[in-house]
C-alpha cells in the first residue's frame, strides 16, 4: 500500500505557479514555485507565514526546438552571472526569464525548480540527458565538489564554442555544394520535362536524321516524361532512407565515417575537425581535475567520428593498465606525430591539458583556412559541372538547328 502511495505521487507532474500574498508585516510579496497542484503551493507558502492572495498556473507559449547553441548560450551566460556573484537561483531566474526560445525558457524554469527543491546542480542536469551530454554533467560535478563551478561553466562555454564554430564550418563546407548540384538537378529535371519535348516536336517536323547528342537528350527526355514520379519518388524515398539508417545503424555511420575520412577532397577536413574536438574535449576534461581513464569515456562520442570512438576505446584500455597516453594514441594509429609529439612533451612537463588546448587551437585553424580554401576551390568546380551539364543540353538541342541552317 505504501509503495502504491510512494509511486502515485512520484507520478505527479510538477508545473510552475506564480503566486502573490502578504508575509506576516503584511508587506505584498510575489513569487514562483515549482508544486503538483495549487493546494500544494498554498500549503508550503502558509508554512512559510505568507497568506495566500492569488495563485496561477504559469503557461509557456511554444516555442522552437533547444538546440546546441541554446545550450551553449545558456552556459556562457550562466557563468557570466556566476563570475559576477549573483546567487545560483537568481542567475536562472536572469537567464531563463530573458530567454527568446521559450522552450528553452522552460527548460531553464524547470531546472530552477529542481534546484530550489535541493538538488544539486549536477543532477539537476543529469534529468535531461537530451540537452546535457555525460560530459557536460561531468564537469559541473566536478565543479560543484572542487568549489570552482564558475571557473568550469566558463571552460565550458568555451568548449561549447569551440566546437560549435567546426560543426558550422564543416556544414558550410559540405552544404555549399551539395545545394548547388540538387539545384542542378531540379534544373535539368524542368528542361527534360517540359523544354525538350517542345524541340521535339519541332524537331520531328524537320524529317531529317538528327545528331546523336540531341538523340540521346530526347531519349533521356522521354524516360523523365514516363517516369518522373518513380524518379523523384525513388530518388526522396533513398535519400530519407538512408538517412534514417545513417542516425540508426551503427554499422552505416562507422562506413560512412570511414568514407567521409577517405573522400578524397573533404576528407582532411573532416580529419583536422574530429582531431580538433578529441583534443578540446580531453584539455577541457583533464584541465577539470577529472582523472585520465574516466575522462576518455566522454571523449570518443564527443569527437562525432566511429573511427575515433574505437581508437579511444583502446586507448582507455592500454591507459587503465598502465600504459602512457602518448604510446596509446600512437598504437591507435589515427593521429599524426605531430599530435602525439606535442602530447609527450605535455606529459614529461605536466602541463597536458596546456599542450592538448595547443594542438587543439592548431587544429581549429587548420579547419578554418581548409574551409576556406575548399570554397575558392568548389566555386570553379561547380562553376564547370553546370556549364558541362546545362551548356551540352543546350548545345544538343539546336545542332539540329545548325545543321539546317548550314543546309540552307
Amino acid at each position: 500500500m505504501a509503495l502504491a502511495q510512494t509511486k502515485t505521487a512520484a507520478a505527479v507532474k510538477e508545473s510552475v505557479y506564480a503566486w502573490e500574498g502578504k508575509d506576516k508585516t503584511g508587506k505584498t510579496v510575489r513569487g514562483e514555485l515549482r508544486a503538483g497542484g495549487e493546494a500544494v503551493v498554498n500549503v508550503t507558502l502558509r508554512r512559510q507565514g505568507v497568506m495566500v492572495t492569488k495563485v496561477k498556473k504559469k503557461r509557456y507559449r511554444s516555442g522552437k526546438k533547444i538546440t546546441d547553441k541554446d545550450i551553449s548560450l545558456f552556459t556562457r551566460q550562466l557563468a557570466t552571472m556566476m563570475k559576477a556573484g549573483v546567487p545560483l537561483l537568481q542567475s536562472f531566474d536572469i537567464v531563463g526569464k530573458g530567454h527568446s526560445n521559450p522552450s528553452m525558457s522552460k527548460l531553464i524554469m524547470e531546472l530552477r525548480g529542481d534546484i530550489e527543491t535541493g538538488t544539486s546542480l549536477n543532477n539537476a542536469f543529469r534529468k535531461y540527458p537530451l540537452y546535457f551530454d555525460p560530459l557536460f554533467c561531468n564537469l559541473v560535478g566536478a565543479g560543484e565538489q572542487a568549489g570552482i563551478l564558475e571557473d568550469l561553466l566558463t571552460r565550458l562555454a568555451i568548449y561549447k564554442e569551440k566546437t560549435l564554430a567546426i560543426k558550422a564550418k564543416i556544414k558550410s563546407a559540405l552544404i555549399y555544394p551539395v545545394s548547388i548540384l540538387g539545384i542542378a538537378f531540379i534544373v535539368t529535371a524542368v528542361i527534360m520535362i517540359w523544354v525538350v519535348p517542345a524541340f521535339k516536336t519541332v524537331f520531328e517536323s524537320f524529317g531529317a536524321n538528327l545528331p546523336t547528342p540531341t538523340v540521346i537528350v530526347m531519349d533521356i527526355s522521354d524516360f523523365f516524361v514516363s517516369y518522373w514520379w518513380a524518379i523523384f519518388g525513388s530518388l526522396f524515398a533513398g535519400l530519407y532512407f538512408f538517412f534514417q539508417a545513417w542516425q540508426r545503424s551503427a554499422k552505416m555511420q562507422r562506413f560512412m565515417d570511414l568514407t567521409l575520412l577517405k573522400a578524397p577532397i573533404f576528407g582532411s577536413v573532416i580529419r583536422k575537425a574530429a582531431i580538433a574536438r578529441w583534443t578540446r574535449t580531453l584539455a577541457t576534461m583533464f584541465a577539470a581535475g577529472v582523472p585520465l581513464v574516466e575522462a576518455l569515456d566522454s571523449v570518443g562520442g564527443a569527437a562525432g567520428n566511429a573511427l575515433y570512438m574505437e581508437a579511444t576505446k583502446k586507448i582507455q584500455n592500454e591507459v587503465s593498465t598502465g600504459t602512457s597516453l602518448t604510446v596509446a594514441m600512437q598504437n591507435a594509429n589515427v593521429f599524426p606525430p605531430m599530435v602525439t609529439q606535442m602530447v609527450a612533451i605535455g606529459e614529461e612537463s605536466g602541463a597536458l591539458d596546456s599542450m592538448l588546448a595547443k594542438v587543439a587551437g592548431f587544429f581549429e585553424d587548420e579547419v578554418d583556412e581548409a574551409v576556406a580554401s575548399l570554397a575558392s576551390l568548389m566555386e570553379p568546380l561547380i562553376m564547370v559541372i553546370l556549364g558541362v551539364l546545362i551548356g551540352g543540353l543546350v548545345v544538343a538541342m539546336y545542332l539540329p538547328i545548325f545543321k539546317l541552317g548550314a543546309v540552307v
